[in-house]
């Protein structure tokens, strides 16, 4: 009878990594073609495959980034990364030795996306910097104003949106609890009967 917990601890961990994987694998959904090119004639200097890459790095990262504040269980996002690290070492778009190049700029790009999304205060919201860092990481020149502007914030919104979906299709919405109960007096058994 001893075996029998950690074979529950295992299913329940394989059950985890199916999960994350799953989420993952819309991560790794490839941008749409309009939309590098777009990128690639708004800011990358007719550059497609920079363009793509940058467009493969947000949705990634703001995956990532939404798995970190917005799941329902502390362990999600450790799931998520662990899975997006196994997905970017066996990336058929990476060389193997390009591997460590493309790992570092995609954790540039979270660092970068997740400050935009945590910054506050300032007359620029969060979703307008997050449209700026996109133009700026495919631009040399940094060109972060004026007509392209408005279709970056679009589109990283969309991937944000995208990513929110994921979790939520995957691990499931938070219960909805009835407003004269707090979150801190809800208990387990009664999460039923909501």
């Amino acid at each position: 009878m001893a075996g029998i917990p950690f074979f529950g601890a295992f299913l329940a961990g394989r059950r985890r990594r199916h999960r994350a994987e799953a989420v993952v694998a819309r991560l790794f959904t490839e941008p749409r073609e309009a939309d590098v090119l777009w990128l690639a004639d708004a800011a990358a200097e007719g550059d497609v495959d920079h363009a793509r890459w940058e467009l493969r790095y947000a949705r990634r990262a703001l995956g990532l980034i939404s798995a970190q504040r917005d799941a329902l269980d502390d362990r999600t996002a450790s799931d998520v990364a662990t899975a997006l690290a196994s997905a970017f070492a066996t990336d058929p778009h990476v060389s193997p030795e390009r591997r460590a190049l493309a790992e570092r700029q995609f954790n540039d790009r979270v660092t970068t996306y997740r400050e935009a999304l945590q910054s506050r205060g300032g007359t620029i919201g969060p979703t307008d910097k997050l449209g700026r860092m996109l133009l700026a990481f495919a631009s040399d020149s940094a060109r972060t104003a004026g007509s392209p502007l408005s279709r970056a914030i679009e589109l990283m919104s969309a991937y944000l949106a995208e990513a929110g979906d994921a979790l939520r299709d995957v691990y499931g919405s938070a219960p909805q609890l009835p407003a004269d109960v707090r979150p801190s007096e809800a208990r387990l058994g009664d999460r039923a009967a909501l």
